[in-house]
């Protein structure tokens, strides 16, 4: 049997596998709360699975490996660095305080302490970074299949979307967190089998590491002059901070059992993400040295895989990075369809009750499925499509969710003045071609004016304080 057959009848059986898993876990989805956030009952071992198998999808798996085969170091600080600080952070900070809520989404708490029309920004910014995101992960899906099998790359977009879409409407957020946990173990394996089989190919890692060229393994920018540190900070900014207002990050805390579950679940994913995303890397440098002439360095995992392992063990990696895919793409179909049946259906129904909410929430998945299409088909290279999805957050929404939480100052006005002029200047930015990065620009003018406009307007616009899913007032104290 050729590996290309092989390789399809493992991904064929796999999907049904998937499909059954959503069909099993629907049993447990009898409500919006169910479906969506797993009736508030997710265990630690199951919430810490979830969070780090969502995050650590394609862009770490196969963006880290191909910005690493190119020498790329601020793709790497990207992957999985600015990720783990992510996770990092949202665990320190706004994890308990998030549980503590009781919501169904962050910006129902941007629109209880600065109202409707920044709820619904921040719904529209979350909205859109899902699809940016997905779309990424649908050209990883792309490029895997048509290297393995020569099928052309819609093929590959389409049939995983299609299966992913069918679970992730039957079971919902269980359907998610339990496939999340299969697929971890699936990727975990396929990577170190990898990892062996090249290690033992090129003599050991010091023998590798010594193939390389000089400063490979440099963090800091080699010349140092102010665009190479912005560059940086950037880096960190975007990936590390913005993304921690990202619905995929905050409905695993808002699914967890307790506050502790929720913030001790994201200690363990970063924990994870920090180490286990170091082999994505160490691969891709080992590429560098083994098959340093590649067509197509997006493919550098699967040219890898069929250089140096058995036609089985390269189907099971095969199966890895297909694990890796899904695991991300159904928790942004699942955040997605959250935002829009409970922050944008009430724009276009007032008052709608739980079943509509629930019927728009599965429904709208195949809907921002579709839409991430198109994103997925004008992509170039992962990573950098991970990037670009986080400058909306990172331009106009960062500033007023970091306040909601951490400044009791803040107050309508200001949020809006945040997110208005952080948005216009980072597409005036964009326009003009600025070297300073456009969404890091946009941060620091949405800081700047969430401040100033804040304290300008106390009076006349008093701040509002945060408040729970029945309106009381939320306890702030033990919040770390």
């Amino acid at each position: 049997m050729s590996i290309e057959t092989l390789v399809l009848l493992g991904v064929s059986v796999y999907m049904l596998i998937m499909i059954g898993i959503g069909v099993y876990a629907s049993r447990g989805s009898k409500s919006l709360t169910d479906f969506t956030l797993a009736g508030r009952n997710m265990p630690l071992w199951l919430c810490s699975v979830s969070i780090f198998a969502t995050w650590f999808g394609s862009g770490t798996m196969m963006g880290a490996a191909t910005a690493a085969y190119e020498g790329d170091r601020l793709l790497m600080l990207a992957e999985p660095f600015g990720s783990a600080l992510a996770l990092l952070l949202a665990g320190l900070f706004f994890a308990r305080i998030l549980r503590r809520t009781r919501r169904m989404t962050w910006p129902e708490l941007i629109q209880a302490r600065f109202g409707r029309l920044a709820g619904t920004i921040s719904s529209g910014a979350d909205l859109l970074s899902s699809i940016i995101w997905l779309g990424g992960i649908l050209f990883t899906f792309g490029i895997l299949l048509e290297s393995l099998t020569g099928a052309p790359m819609a093929v590959g977009i389409i049939g995983g979307l299609l299966v992913v879409v069918i679970y992730t409407m039957i079971g919902g957020m269980w359907a998610v967190a339990i496939t999340d946990f299969l697929q971890m173990l699936i990727f975990l394996a396929g990577m170190f089998i990898l990892l062996g089989a090249v290690l033992y190919q090129a003599g050991g890692w010091g023998a590798m590491a010594a193939s390389l060229p000089e400063h490979s393994f440099r963090a800091i920018p080699l010349q140092h002059s102010m665009k190479e540190w912005v560059d940086t900070i950037h880096i960190f900014m975007g990936m590390g901070l913005a993304a921690v207002a990202s619905t995929t990050t905050i409905q695993r805390a808002l699914s967890a059992r307790t506050e502790q579950v929720a913030r001790d679940s994201f200690l363990v994913a970063a924990l994870l993400y920090t180490t286990v995303g170091l082999v994505p890397l160490m691969l891709g440098y080992s590429a560098r040295v083994l098959l340093p002439d590649l067509a197509d360095p997006n493919a550098v995992l699967t040219d890898l895989a069929m250089a140096y392992l058995h036609p089985v063990f390269a189907a099971v990696f095969i199966g890895a990075i297909l694990s890796a895919i899904m695991s991300s793409s159904d928790s942004i179909l699942l955040g997605a369809s959250t935002i829009i049946s409970t922050n944008l259906l009430p724009l276009v129904k007032k008052h709608p009750d739980e079943q509509l909410r629930f019927r728009v929430a599965r429904y709208s998945i195949p809907v921002v499925a579709v839409i991430s299409t198109y994103v997925a088909f004008n992509a170039n290279r992962v990573v950098e499509v991970l990037i670009d999805s986080v400058a909306v957050l990172l331009a106009a929404v960062i500033v007023p969710f970091i306040a909601c939480f951490w400044w009791e100052k803040a107050n309508r006005p200001g949020a809006l003045a945040s997110m208005l002029t952080g948005i216009v200047a980072w597409r005036v930015a964009a326009a003009f071609e600025m070297e300073f990065p456009p969404d890091f620009f946009g941060f620091c003018v949405s800081a700047v004016f969430m401040v100033v406009v804040s304290l300008a307007t106390q009076k006349s616009d008093p701040p509002r304080p945060l408040t729970d899913i029945d309106g009381n007032n939320v306890e702030l104290a033990d919040r770390v």
